[in-house]
């Protein structure tokens, strides 16, 4: 030991206690940087918040049960959540929309969706995926089919894109003509932002089934290309650009029976969702998450290791993806990973369940005790400023929606998407009568309310038919309608309605499930005999997988219903109140299983138009 050290440790000695006995030798050298364990980071904690087909329904809604009234869904509800998020999480949370924010609800159908834009703005959403909806609206105006070279088929969606201060995405809508991607959409599909310094990528993808669950007309010139390989180009393309995770936002999904379990996909049906079909063509790790939509179920699970939500729709529900990201490598830790879907947006639950869901609590025959709704230890307070946009919107509707038709419903029509349904009958029979027609067809992925028991009012009609389509009549043989009604049955869109027919099905969607059809009464199609078919003019032009068939059908035999005054929606309460319509459910069986119930894969609500 040097001089100087020995002073040192001197000086320390002198001031330790008599009793104790220091030899200066034994004082420790100090300990090398080099030596020295840094500390640890703790994980980046990224929350990704997910909604998906909101279809209008920004407002809140309200059902009376036994023993109060429960107030659920809704943009100001769902701000509630996010601001305890936020807080939660502050600078930390990623809000997606998987898409078909529009269509569906007087309020966003009479402003063609500028007051679902304006709350999307104020809740500050970071994207949305475009979804098949979004062109439902055609031209800006009254029109919503393009049926003149003169009108803009993405007028409508132009100006929402114009309005919004969140991206639009879609990677895989292409111009037809040539190749490219239309000048008025975001020109990558694709953006960057940045969270808790984390580089998040994010893009877009809409299902390829857009032309046949949209007016095909709207979206002619536009060609879709494939999820999984549009996917796989986009995310490597923002790997390159510096993007630590990706995220796709997909307008396409499936459906699974439990999310109990995120590990266990065994209640999913992987076989048939396109969300799926997309997991399964990518390879392991190509993406960190995927929000979906489009099917209006519930997905939760790791799908080849990757987080998958979908959740719902209506504004009803959200879904939540927590990841946890090295500081470091900026890799996800993906044993952290935490996924929530299907989560309740409510101002008010019933105080026992925790529940706002009133269609379940009603079938438990539950009287209920409202109280303020909750969300992780705090209460949801709705969002004024929302409130505040959306009220004059709702004073625009309320007269109209609350417009009463002077006609008395016994009981609830309620829909089914599967099977012969009160409410698909008693519409396509009220259809055939207003036309005089010999048969009437309906998708049921058009009618998208039940039916409730009470005074009617125009709200409540408009809740069942939101599409402004035409009243479209055709003059088929009896050969060509057959022709049609097995790719109805076969096209995997559900169980078309019917009227002035008796059909046989398949019990589960095949291409030939129709296996015999009948007029009413049993007497059989004339091949050749000439029939009076009635429908709305969605399928009239292409939709739900008919195109083949009706481009062999002469257009002379064809009417759109371009030159009818009114739409089918109003037409049908036009006839309603003139024939004094009595509103109760028709003898069902026109539309038979020739097996017994059983599980079908594959049986979703993809092709809802």
């Amino acid at each position: 030991m040097n001089r100087l050290k020995w002073l040192v440790a001197v000086a320390l000695i002198s001031c330790a206690t008599q009793q104790e006995t220091v030899v200066p030798d034994a004082i420790p050298e100090p300990v090398s940087p080099v030596t020295q364990k840094a500390p640890e980071r703790k994980p980046i904690r990224l929350t990704l918040v997910g909604t998906n087909d909101v279809h209008g329904w920004v407002m809140t809604q309200q059902e009376k049960l036994e023993g109060g009234s429960l107030r659920f869904g809704g943009i100001a509800a769902f701000a509630g959540y996010l601001q305890v998020l936020r807080e939660d999480n502050p600078g930390g949370v990623v809000l997606v929309d998987a898409g078909d924010l529009f269509q569906g609800t007087l309020m966003s159908n009479i402003t063609e969706g500028e007051v679902v834009i304006s709350a999307f703005n104020l809740l500050n959403y970071d994207a949305a995926a475009i979804g098949n909806h979004e062109f439902d609206y055609g031209p800006v105006g009254p029109v919503s089919a393009a049926t003149e070279a003169s009108m803009d088929p993405f007028g409508a969606l132009k100006a929402r894109i114009a309005q919004a201060k969140f991206p639009l995405l879609s990677t895989n809508i292409y111009e037809a003509e040539t190749g490219l991607r239309p000048s008025w959409m975001h020109p990558e599909g694709a953006i960057i932002i940045e969270r808790r310094g984390i580089k998040v990528g994010i893009f877009g993808l809409t299902t390829p089934q857009t032309p046949t669950v949209t007016l095909p007309i709207n979206v002619a010139s536009l060609r879709f290309g494939s999820l999984a390989t549009e996917a796989l180009a986009t995310t490597k393309r923002l790997r390159e650009q510096g993007a630590d995770l990706v995220v796709a936002v997909v307008h396409a999904g499936g459906r699974c029976s439990d999310v109990s379990h995120p590990e266990d996909s065994s209640s999913c049906d992987l076989d048939t969702g396109e969300v799926f079909d997309m997991m399964k063509a990518l390879p392991e790790g190509t993406l960190d998450a995927v929000v979906a939509g489009h099917t209006h179920a519930q997905i939760g699970h790791f799908i080849k290791g990757t987080p998958v939500i979908e959740s719902f729709a209506l504004g009803r529900y959200f879904g939540m993806i927590e990841l946890y990201v090295d500081p470091q490598t900026k890799k996800v830790l993906p044993e952290k990973t935490n996924i929530h879907s299907g989560i309740e947006v409510c101002e008010s639950v019933d105080q026992e369940s925790g529940s706002c869901n009133a269609s379940r609590l009603r079938a438990l025959g539950k009287t209920v005790t409202p109280t303020v709704a909750r969300f992780r230890g705090r209460d949801i307070i709705p969002d004024a400023t929302v409130l505040a946009t959306l009220k004059p919107a709702e004073q625009r509707v309320a007269e109209l929606q609350e417009k009463d038709l002077d006609i008395k419903v016994p009981l609830a029509l309620g829909r089914n998407y599967e099977a012969e349904s009160a409410l698909g009958s008693f519409l396509a029979d009220s259809l055939r009568g207003m036309t005089k027609a010999d048969v009437a067809l309906l998708n049921s992925g058009g009618l998208r309310a039940d039916l409730k028991a009470g005074s009617l009012k125009y709200g409540h009609v408009y809740e069942v038919l939101p599409f402004d389509n035409q009243v479209a009549t055709l003059e088929l043989t009896g050969e060509q309608l057959q022709r049609l009604l097995t790719a109805a049955y076969g096209s995997k869109k559900g169980v078309f309605q019917v009227s002035g027919l008796e059909v046989k099905l398949g019990r589960c969607p095949a291409p030939d499930r129709l296996k015999k059809v009948t007029l009413q009464g049993g007497k059989s199609l004339d091949p050749k005999g000439k029939y009076k078919v009635v429908m709305p003019d969605f399928l009239a032009r292409g939709g739900d997988g008919l195109s083949p068939v009706l481009a062999t059908i002469d257009p002379s035999r064809v009417d759109l219903g371009d030159g009818r005054s009114s739409n089918l929606r109003d037409e049908l309460v036009a006839y309603w109140q003139k024939e004094k319509t009595p509103f109760r459910s028709p003898r069902l069986g026109r539309i038979a299983f020739l097996e017994q119930p059983g599980a079908c894969k594959g049986s979703d609500e993809a092709g809802s138009p």
